[in-house]
């Protein structure tokens, strides 16, 4: 393992950021080039880590089984001041000296963290591939396949698979065209059916260095979404057929305070309205109006998972920011729905049934 954790980010990226003189900065990293004299990698891959070492050994192991050799490829992981587990023992364990290893002097939240795994790539091509994630074999081969093939690209992402927190596999991403190659229409999919998960999507480093890195407003989601739009919005976009990517969610995820307070549907739709002007002026209504009602239907589901759960504190937040994001007859349809749910279960818990036997005296 090589240890960087004692190195300032200048020594191993010593261009000065230039200060940013665009609006389009004012919530996101500037990503300086790497300075014209290093030896770079194709490849980066950046692994974020937050109290996630549980599953790290097995991410690291899915990226090392297919990995070329250090002058290839760089490896990093970049953890943001873990207090609960060792990534650091995990990576000397597990990469053997290959894996570059860096810990935040302190907590920066995770949008930093991501900011740090660009800012320190050195890579032609970064992936950034969450701690608790993986690939499949042919990953890496595959996706410089698609890139070789179309320069023009400033990224692609491939098809995936959703794995729960015990590794079991759930379900396919939906197939978006039948062919590999360029993203038909990418800007508008990408916009209304969200079609990229984090670990699924390579970038070219140029695309970071030209649009910045990831926008900080955001809480706990939706700094994804809006990141692939602005991409897609300048550059296009491939599409690999093959699911190659492995995207773990997890059930706490649900019971967390974000999604119990709606703060998660707060956040995209603060998404939905920041790239708004990257949208063709004549179809951006429209657009957003769709993402929107994408996003009030996400909430609504989990308003459905939070009462199933007897959270109905929580499923009232989340239909109230469902219904903040849109009012779309087919959302109208189904808030109203959920409703009559959870005035039963209000009144089940709320109103006492009389006592029969008293009442017949």
């Amino acid at each position: 393992m090589v240890i960087l954790s004692t190195l300032p980010l200048a020594s191993v990226n010593s261009v000065r950021p230039p200060v940013p003189t665009d609006e389009r900065f004012l919530h996101r990293a500037v990503i300086a080039p790497v300075p014209e004299e290093c030896d770079r990698p194709l490849w980066s891959v950046m692994i974020p880590t937050y109290n996630c070492a549980a599953y790290l050994r097995e991410t690291l192991t899915s990226v090392l089984a297919q990995a070329p050799a250090a002058e290839e490829m760089q490896i990093e992981v970049v953890d943001d001041h873990s207090t609960q587990d060792d990534p650091a023992a995990v990576v000397a364990e597990v990469g053997q000296g290959r894996v570059e290893f860096y810990r935040q002097p302190q907590n920066v939240g995770y949008i930093r963290n991501f900011e740090t795994c660009l800012q320190r790539s050195r890579g032609h091509l970064i992936h950034l591939l969450h701690g608790d994630d993986g690939v499949r074999d042919g990953f890496y081969q595959t996706m410089q396949r698609r890139f070789d093939e179309h320069p023009e690209m400033g990224a692609a992402f491939c098809r995936h698979i959703y794995m729960d927190e015990h590794g079991h596999w759930r379900r396919l991403s939906p197939l978006e065209q039948p062919t590999s190659g360029l993203f038909e229409q990418g800007l508008e999919k990408i916009v209304v059916r969200h079609p990229i998960q984090t670990p699924s999507i390579v970038v070219r480093r140029s695309v970071y260095e030209q649009l910045g890195g990831f926008d900080r407003r955001f809480s706990c989601c939706g700094e994804d979404w809006e990141m692939w739009v602005r991409i897609a919005a300048a550059y296009p976009v491939g599409y690999e057929v093959e699911p190659l990517a492995i995207y773990r969610s997890h059930s706490t995820s649900l019971s967390g305070r974000s999604v119990r307070s709606g703060q998660n549907i707060r956040d995209v739709r603060l998404a939905s309205e920041i790239i708004e002007p990257y949208l063709p002026p004549a179809a951006a209504g429209q657009l957003s109006n769709k993402a929107r009602e994408l996003w009030a239907l996400w909430g609504l589901h989990c308003a459905r998972e939070l009462l199933a759960n007897r959270d109905v504190t929580g499923a009232i937040a989340q239909l109230q920011e469902a219904l903040n994001c849109s009012r779309s007859p087919t959302v109208l349809f189904a808030a109203a729905q959920l409703s009559t749910r959870l005035g039963k279960r209000w009144l089940r818990q709320n109103v006492r049934r009389p006592n029969v036997q008293n009442a017949r005296h």
